[in-house]
């Protein structure tokens, strides 16, 4: 008898439970058997269970919920966004973890306004991802299907790749910043469709091959391909270009300094030309660059005096050019240049330096070590002056050296033309 209550009692037990809740674990729980046993249970319709088994499977109220958007535009970017955070191999900062729901302009690194061609609709505007340590094997379908994104920032990631040539359709796009990360391959050259775009930044990447020189002519304000393994001769064939700072360090561009980029390059506020491969001698036309007020050549194999038209240079606060094989005297004319906080002709072969010159050695702005300047201290060693001063080195129309263009500005057809250096 106490046998037939006892199950009776279990029967209503299980009965109650499953009224309760139908799902699978609450069963589970109520019979005591495992997702193995039950699965199996289920399957077979003649287990010695003195009951019927519910074993439809639980719905689930997130995974049905229709989301809300604010805007069209954020539901059709939402998949989109989704399939990218699938791809994201590492997140050590938890940040695709705000990725969630339907509250597009709250997921960190995104950032919502209203696009140019509808003031009262709202899209994913911008994009900064700088420093999240992201990593994904590529950009790849999903920059590029942002049609209404105007900035985006990535710097400090791991992403890599190329880029899609899609992004050539982003008309809004006018910042694009994929510094330091692992991209590869040539340059991006869907850029060179893109008249909108006044600020690229590939540097810190593996980038090879050529650079177009198209890109020079662009509607750049700002130009950053440092710190990846192009290898190119600079173009001699710029006649007009808008950027204002450029950075091509740490790259493998080669040959002389063609004089026409610096008439072309004449708004130039910052040019970072160390670590090259650039040889030959340095033209007058340097001291077109009016507006500049850093200049670095440190570490390549220019030759050669340096032009006495530095001098025009009067913004420059920085001018490096130590590492190189340039020889003769220090120009007085640009130890006079008023802002300069930084002259470093170090590890060249100078052998004369002026009293204003001296004034900034004792400052601390001119650092001339290891040259060949008989009285001063750390020199290189007469031997190796010898050695170096025993094979000479000629540049074209040495006299143009001595020409200051902002002195004296003569009309087009006396300006002294000055043939690429050897």
């Amino acid at each position: 008898m106490s046998i037939i209550i006892s199950f009776m009692l279990l029967v209503c037990l299980i009965s109650c439970t499953t009224a309760r809740d139908s799902s699978r674990e609450a069963l589970q729980v109520t019979i005591g058997i495992g997702n193995g046993n039950l699965s199996k249970a289920c399957n077979d319709k003649h287990h010695n269970l003195p009951f019927k088994l519910n074993c439809k499977l639980p719905t689930t109220p997130l995974a049905n919920e229709l989301l809300k958007f604010d805007d069209q535009r954020l539901a059709l970017v939402h998949p989109i966004i989704q399939k990218f955070k699938s791809l994201i191999t590492s997140d050590p900062l938890g940040i695709t973890q705000t990725w969630v729901g339907s509250d597009i302009c709250s997921y960190k690194g995104f950032y919502c306004d209203n696009p140019p061609d509808n003031k009262s609709a709202i899209a994913v505007a911008s994009i900064d991802f700088n420093g999240f340590q992201l990593s994904a094997p590529s950009l790849d379908g999903f920059l590029d299907q942002l049609p209404d994104i105007a900035l985006f920032h990535a710097n400090s990631n791991n992403f890599s790749g190329s880029l899609s040539p899609n992004i050539a359709k982003l008309r809004y796009l006018y910042e694009l910043d994929i510094s330091n990360n692992r991209f590869s391959g040539p340059f991006p050259d869907a850029v060179l469709n893109m008249p909108g775009l006044t600020f690229l930044d590939i540097r810190f990447n593996f980038f090879t091959g050529s650079v177009p020189s198209q890109i020079f002519t662009q509607n750049l304000d700002a130009l950053f391909i440092n710190n990846n393994e192009f290898m190119i001769h600079l173009p001699d064939n710029i006649v007009n270009t808008h950027i204002f700072y450029l950075t091509l360090a740490n790259n493998k561009f080669n040959g002389p300094l063609p004089r026409t980029i610096f008439k072309a390059f004449s708004s130039l506020a910052e040019v970072l030309l160390l670590n090259d491969q650039l040889t030959g001698c340095i033209p007058y036309e340097i001291g077109l660059l009016k507006e500049a007020v850093v200049f670095d050549a440190g570490n390549n194999q220019l030759t050669g005096h340096l032009p006495f038209s530095l001098a025009c240079m009067e913004n420059l606060e920085q001018l490096n050019f130590a590492g190189n094989l340039l020889f003769g005297a220090v120009p007085e004319v640009v130890c006079e240049l008023g802002k300069l906080m930084n002259l470093s002709l170090s590890e060249n072969y100078f052998i004369h330096v002026g009293p204003m010159c001296r004034i900034l050695i004792e400052r601390g702005v001119l650092d001339v070590r290891n040259n060949c300047i008989p009285d001063l201290p750390f020199q290189r060693s007469v031997e190796e002056c010898a050695n170096f001063f025993a094979h000479p080195r000629f540049c074209p129309r040495m006299w143009s050296y001595n020409y200051i263009p902002c002195y004296h500005f003569p009309s087009s057809s006396s300006i002294p033309e000055m043939a690429l250096s050897p």
